[in-house]
């Protein structure tokens, strides 16, 4: 079933790798029962290559430490997530792409809420294969389709989303793999169907992430799969609100995205040619 999975779509299978390996932490940020499934035997040989390139043996550091960026990442998610389906308005949460999340599984939603995962045919057919017949903790709508299909909101709305009411989206894992017009695309069609109010999160790097030469450690490890990072920006606001989204932008480190676990110092924002990731968090205008 992985061979049908595309470059992109297989790391998918690192995140969930990753996420096994927190869970067995005993300073663990969160609990996922299921990313071992999930990750299958692939996710650890990729989790295995971002290692060795992460934590050269016999040298210093300088690459952002996947691991704890993961963590950091996946539980500031977690949260934001919850926090949104507490507010009584909350009734329908997607996730695109839905890669091997496991949020509708391993945590507890309203009755009120509708969960919609959006990822393509390939990945929630691996996905489904691998969790068997766990049951999932919410209303979990399946939307076996591409983003890059020119029709997906019909595909959504047929699974039951109401586009007049308030939606929360995650963009988890995704902007930094294509190209900065899709980018663009993905916020537009987004916007396009979410009532005023509506929440979104994603995370993003800034420019210098991709092109900064001590970065090439990792950037390659990616090249060498086939899923290059493609885009970046140093204002994840601006991009945002361009599209209709009212965001702040939080670096892992800062108050709120650290969790006791960034390991680096978190450079101010004015200070120019180093590495960031945001995690962009807003609502619709």
């Amino acid at each position: 079933m992985t061979a049908s999975l595309d470059a992109v779509e297989r790391t998918a299978l690192l995140t969930a790798a990753l996420r096994a390996a927190e869970t067995k932490r005993p300073d663990r940020l969160y609990e996922d029962p299921y990313a071992a499934a999930l990750a299958g035997d692939i996710g650890p040989e990729l989790l295995a290559e971002v290692r060795a390139a992460t934590f050269p043996p016999g040298r210093e550091r300088t690459l952002p430490s996947t691991p704890d960026y993961n963590a950091i990442r996946t539980r500031f998610f977690d949260d934001y997530l919850q926090q949104a389906a507490a507010d009584p308005e909350t009734t329908q949460i997607v996730l695109a792409p839905a890669g091997m999340d496991s949020r509708a599984y391993r945590l507890d939603w309203p009755g009120r809420v509708r969960w919609f995962e959006v990822d393509r045919p390939a990945v929630l057919a691996y996905k489904q294969e691998r969790l068997g017949d766990v049951e999932p903790r919410a209303d979990h709508r399946k939307v076996a389709v591409d983003l890059t299909s020119p029709s997906w909101e019909d595909d959504l709305q047929a699974a039951g989303y109401d586009p007049s009411v308030p939606s929360t989206w995650l963009l988890e894992g995704l902007l930094y793999y294509i190209p900065e017009r899709d980018t663009h695309r993905i916020l537009e069609r987004v916007a396009a169907i979410s009532a005023p109010g509506s929440r979104i999160a994603a995370d993003i790097v800034n420019a210098a992430a991709l092109a900064l030469p001590h970065m090439h450690g990792l950037l390659d490890v990616f090249e060498r799969w086939g899923c290059p990072w493609l885009f970046g920006t140093d204002e994840p606001e601006a991009l945002f609100n361009g599209h209709g989204f009212t965001v702040q932008a939080t670096q892992p480190g800062e108050e709120g995205a650290d969790f006791g676990r960034w390991p680096d110092p978190v450079p101010p924002r004015e200070e120019r040619d180093v590495r960031r990731v945001f995690f962009v968090h807003g609502r619709r205008h």
